[in-house]
């Protein structure tokens, strides 16, 4: 686990629910059981306050970070790409993107083709993605201010189901998608009792419960959230998702309580000054 990875989670998960800020020391007490030393946690912060994703504040002796607006909205889009799935029938709609991006603008135009990924579309063919969801709206938003992008949204239905399977095997890798959802399963599900029965606990509580966010945070990048009917049979990723929403809960208690009293320890009037 990345130590950036790492502090945005730790205000994702826990920081957001406790006032959504927290001192140095109780940053670095937190990433502490990662493994992570304190000279490491110092670099991290500073280059993501440079960054623009972290901002800070002087109480006393002491320094205070918490997340800029910018890096809010990157976690609560992506909480909710996590956690959430569609649900109800699919209208058996497709919708297109055509762009064009400047032979000059290589960045930018890897940088609309993460973002097209990340919110759901498929490379159909080149510069062509699809989705069974309407979230058009929001790659012209996040491009709004490129004027050398252009983007072309068509909304099409295919002519037959077969047809729309096999646009959805074309534009997403499917087949290697649930082979490593059926991994991911296979670990967590064999840990789920344990996990009912009320362990781990306390500081590795916490470390089992990043993990599980770390192991499943790259699949909604991968996964577009295709309805049952383009799937393949024996699809895992429903079921991946379901034990990976239960083993979050079960964890959380003890994870929560852990992390208070961490806290508590590094705001106490006896803890060292930075």
């Amino acid at each position: 686990m990345k130590p950036r990875s790492l502090v945005l989670d730790l205000f994702g998960d826990y920081l957001r629910y406790r006032g959504g800020s927290v001192r140095l020391r109780g940053l670095v007490a937190l990433m502490d059981c990662f493994g992570v030393p304190e000279t490491t946690v110092r670099v991290v912060a500073a280059r993501m306050r440079k960054e623009g994703w972290l901002e800070s504040r002087r109480e006393g002796r002491e320094t205070v970070y918490s997340l800029t607006d910018a890096a809010w909205q990157l976690l609560d889009e992506g909480r909710e790409r996590i956690f959430a799935r569609e649900s109800g029938p699919w209208d058996g709609r497709w919708h297109m993107i055509i762009y064009s991006v400047p032979e000059t603008d290589r960045a930018l135009r890897e940088q609309l083709r993460k973002r097209l990924s990340w919110l759901g579309f498929g490379m159909l063919s080149a510069s062509v993605w699809i989705s069974p969801h309407d979230r058009s709206a929001q790659v012209r938003q996040s491009f709004a201010d490129h004027t050398s992008v252009r983007l072309d949204v068509l909304h099409a239905r295919s002519e037959s189901a077969a047809a729309d399977r096999d646009m959805a095997a074309r534009s997403w890798d499917l087949v290697g998608l649930n082979k490593d959802y059926g991994s991911l399963l296979d670990h967590y599900r064999s840990r789920l009792a344990r996990h009912r029965a009320g362990e781990p606990r306390g500081r590795e509580a916490l470390i089992e419960r990043m993990r599980l966010v770390h192991d499943y945070r790259l699949f909604p990048f991968r996964d577009p959230d295709l309805p049952p009917e383009l799937l393949p049979e024996d699809w895992t990723g429903r079921a991946a998702h379901e034990v990976f929403l239960e083993t979050h809960g079960l964890l959380r208690r003890e994870a929560e309580a852990y992390v208070d009293r961490l806290l508590a320890i590094q705001e106490s009037p006896t803890s060292t000054e930075e």
